[in-house]
């Protein structure tokens, strides 16, 4: 399962890898054998001794950053791959900061990344979907996010009480004229109140009722009704 994994960005030999967290290296080891250079960030000192033996075995292939990967910098240079099963109590904050900022394409050249399936669920989302929102918006952008596989909890020790699932996403060309953070403002205001109309939950953000109604956008519908493009078009109005 590992080897899929560490295969679902396509062929890695000499390529830059970041992995964070990777335990006691599971997933490194088989990044390794893919011919991967991995640089990898860990917090926990319990796991350093296991990675230590990985990079006696496979020598000057693997890096370890020993800190929290939220605060510390990876210093790669250069275009790199982003393999990780993510912790899940950082991983949505993680991946939307790798989504955001004004840079476009970014340094990274593609995410594969595994979540609980719910949060991966959130990601791919179509709109109109129970699980569509800013999640998706921010992933599909400017951005092709697909799940690449579904992880069953037996595959865990311990089993997780959730099933898992990897994404996988590549950048794809940024529209014209959007600021990212500007997106993210509307997102963030839409779906903070998403069971509201957008003449409310958008009410505070100055310019977005002026906007919906320029791009003939009817203020009485939901946050989870428009599209990513509609979402995309009352960003480029506002910035």
């Amino acid at each position: 399962m590992l080897d899929r994994i560490a295969a679902i960005p396509g062929k890695l030999q000499g390529q830059q890898v970041l992995e964070i967290g990777p335990g006691p290296g599971g997933l490194t080891r088989a990044l390794l054998r893919a011919g991967a250079q991995v640089t990898a960030i860990e917090m926990d000192k319990r796991c350093l001794p296991a990675l230590a033996e990985l990079s006696e075995a496979f020598p000057g292939k693997l890096r370890v950053i020993e800190g929290d990967a939220t605060k510390v910098d990876h210093g790669i240079e250069g275009p790199y791959h982003i393999v990780a099963n993510l912790p899940y109590n950082v991983g949505t904050a993680l991946f939307v900061g790798w989504l955001s900022g004004e840079a476009w394409p970014p340094r990274w050249s593609s995410l594969t990344l595994m979540f609980q399936q719910e949060v991966a669920q959130r990601i791919v989302a179509e709109t109109g979907s129970d699980a569509f929102g800013r999640l998706a918006v921010l992933a599909q952008w400017r951005a092709k996010a697909r799940i690449a596989m579904k992880v069953h909890r037996s595959a865990f020790t311990p089993p997780p009480k959730v099933m898992s699932a990897v994404v996988h996403v590549e950048p794809a060309t940024m529209p014209d004229g959007v600021s990212a953070r500007m997106l993210e403002r509307v997102t963030e205001a839409a779906f903070g109140q998403r069971r509201k109309m957008l003449r409310q939950s958008l009410k505070g953000l100055p310019g977005a009722l002026a906007a919906l109604e320029e791009l003939g956008i009817d203020a009485q519908r939901r946050a989870e009704t428009l599209s990513v493009d509609e979402f995309v078009a009352v960003a480029r109005a506002l910035t």
